[in-house]
């Protein structure tokens, strides 16, 4: 019997939660939420990936609830995923393509070997079901892998993909493309790009020149550029979503590879930090491996043992109180 995909995700969390749980069975067995808790617990938080800001603002929020109170590790548990559901809530915007625009552009960008291409396949095969004519261009014409493996989604998911010679000018591509599209009347078009991070201002000038060249035909484009990222960098995400942000205007974020990381946690630092859009998450290889992100779904599977659809409600009322 197929998972559901809140079990997928509770599944590729495991190791996470796992570490969390350990932690937090060492420090709470029945006792009362004292500094000496609270510091071991923000200690745990922070080990965790959490970030020490979003460390300090949960132990400050159990310092004024639960202070001298006994507290269970289910408890504390149930309260640590509601503080993480609240954090991550503004954050979780789905991807919606603008369908007025024929095609909404979007620009793919990360560090190599994050998933964008594979991202970009799985997106277009969700959007193509929904009854979208999408397309996809080969951008990261300096790996050739990157070229084949765009062009066997495309064929999975029957989308036309725009790929050049090795070694192809990307912004030239990337126009010819964007030009097709809208003669085709194409409603979405994924742009693939390379991503050499230890050579900043090369990859740098290359996607500020694809912005530019795509800008002479459609002076709105690219629409979305997305960056994605690989749970499994841990911190050294948030470097590279500062990076990025400097080169271009991330507009959101999908985080991949949630199913081989104990760094689960590093969610919640990039929201805190940057407050960008998270649009999808990762579990695994196949295309419905990707899918809108949900703040309580995520919560309750990095947390474990709180029920999804308890917290739901929680965060609800609370919000609207």
């Amino acid at each position: 019997m197929a998972l559901g995909f809140f079990s997928r995700l509770k599944e590729g969390l495991s190791r996470s939660t796992q570490k969390l749980g350990t932690n937090l069975t060492s420090v709470f067995t029945k006792r009362r939420l004292d500094e000496e808790s609270l510091e071991q617990l923000e200690e745990i938080l922070i080990a965790a990936d959490f970030g020490p800001e979003v460390a300090e603002n949960v132990i400050e929020t159990f310092r004024k609830t639960r202070f001298g109170t006994e507290v269970s590790e289910k408890e504390i548990k149930d309260a640590l995923a509601k503080e993480i559901a609240k954090v991550l809530s503004p954050v979780t915007v789905p991807f919606k393509p603008n369908l007025e625009l024929k095609p909404h552009v979007v620009l793919m960008v990360g560090v190599n070997g994050t998933g964008k291409t594979t991202t970009i396949g799985k997106m277009a095969r969700f959007y193509g079901d929904q009854g979208l004519k999408t397309m996809m261009v080969a951008g990261d014409t300096f790996r050739a892998a990157a070229v084949e493996q765009l062009q066997i989604w495309g064929d999975r998911v029957g989308a036309p993909v725009i790929s050049g010679k090795p070694g192809a000018d990307a912004a030239g591509l990337a126009f010819e493309a964007l030009k097709r599209a809208k003669n085709e009347g194409a409603d979405l078009l994924f742009v693939d790009t390379a991503g050499r991070l230890h050579n900043k201002s090369a990859l740098m000038e290359e996607l500020a020149k694809i912005i530019r060249v795509m800008k002479k035909f459609d002076e709105t484009a690219p629409h979305s550029v997305l960056l994605v990222l690989d749970a499994t960098t841990g911190q050294n995400a948030i470097e590279q979503v500062r990076i990025f942000k400097e080169m271009v205007s991330v507009s959101g974020l999908v985080i991949t590879k949630l199913d081989g990381t104990a760094r689960g946690g590093i969610v919640i630092a990039l929201a805190q930090q940057f407050q960008l859009p998270i649009h999808a998450v990762g579990v695994g290889e196949k295309a419905e491996d990707l899918r809108d992100f949900s703040a309580e779904e995520f919560a309750a599977g990095l947390v474990g043992d709180t029920d999804v659809e308890v917290l739901t409600t929680e965060v609800i009322e609370e919000k609207e109180g």
